[in-house]
């Protein structure tokens, strides 16, 4: 009983540290003069990537390569099937009125990247560098369309002056608090990552479970609560857009940054189940997004059902 509890007690550890990196980083980063736009697209966006990314270089660290690869293929393939599924499930998602084509596209053929390089047998430090610079390559084109959008805004509304809002972002947090975010953050990161990686290891070898088999479900499922939580309330919301970017961009920077960065530090082999199985499932549920995305079709209750069936599938055809 005792490795479910800190696995539990790791991944409570890790949400909550993420969650104060990002804040004391926004923060930061607004009081010494970065733009609100360029934190948006930088400081945020990895911040809340930080527990997948300690989790694979703690797991790579620790020769467990199957729970590194396993952590983000896991994560990408539960982002759209259960991310998207149970939300549809609580509301219509009208994902007919989002213009998120490009960034769609750019996730494909980040994952059609991924798996070309997969190939290889393993991510070692010339696949890093190729992941990291369509990282940038992406995050500028990112850049680029954002300030074209504000520019176009300010000359038609006389907007210019006004801020972006960042998540996270407080402009009369005092300074110890964002000092003390950042120390939250940086201390609790590698701690839950530490708890998380030994326990999962455990309760792998307790049930005769692959780590890739844990890494694809167990911790992939927990890195992912984040984003279910967001989009939960997007649905809600009804904010289809919010939802449908947030699942989109986590699923381009757990393929390009995590196992980029990962495969700098550490090579990263692939196990040949991943060639086989893992890695098709994971493109094979970013296509399922087309009728939303191209076809601009709305995500409604029965589609939710479906997908969340899937993932349920394809989670008992992986621990059995």
């Amino acid at each position: 009983m005792m490795p479910w509890i800190m696995v539990g007690l790791g991944l409570v550890i890790l949400l909550l540290a993420g969650d104060a990196l990002v804040k004391g980083a926004v923060n930061l980063a607004l009081r010494i003069g970065i733009p609100a736009l360029i934190v948006s697209l930088t400081v945020v966006a990895f911040g809340t990537s930080a527990p997948e990314l300690l989790i694979s270089v703690n797991a790579a660290l620790a020769d467990k390569p199957g729970l590194a690869l396993g952590n983000v293929v896991g994560s990408n393939t539960a982002n759209v099937l259960l991310v998207m599924g149970i939300p549809a499930m609580i509301a219509v998602m009208h994902t007919s009125q989002c213009k998120c084509l490009h960034s769609y596209l750019q996730m494909l053929a980040a994952s059609v990247l991924f798996i070309a390089l997969a190939y290889r047998g393993t991510f070692d430090w010339i696949a890093g560098l190729v992941l990291l610079g369509a990282l940038g390559l992406m995050l500028g084109d990112a850049l680029r369309n954002a300030l074209a959008h504000r520019r176009e805004v300010a000359a038609a509304a006389l907007l210019a002056d006004d801020e972006e809002e960042v998540e996270g972002a407080d402009p009369d947090m005092p300074w110890w608090q964002i000092i003390t975010f950042l120390l939250l953050g940086l201390v609790g990161l590698p701690l839950g990552a530490d708890l998380l990686v030994d326990n999962a290891s455990i309760l792998a070898l307790r049930y005769g479970l692959s780590e890739a088999a844990i890494g694809l479900t167990l911790v992939a499922l927990g890195t992912s609560l984040p984003e279910l939580a967001t989009t939960v309330m997007a649905a809600i919301r009804r904010q289809a857009d919010v939802a449908l970017g947030n699942v989109i961009g986590s699923n381009m920077f757990n393929l390009l940054a995590i196992i980029g960065i990962t495969a700098l530090i550490s090579p990263v082999p692939v196990d040949p189940e991943f060639l086989r199985f893992d890695l098709w499932v994971m493109l094979a549920s970013s296509l399922l997004l087309i009728p939303f995305v191209v076809l601009c079709r709305d995500l409604n209750r029965i589609w939710g059902v479906a997908l969340t069936l899937a993932y349920v599938g394809y989670v008992t055809i992986v621990l059995t």
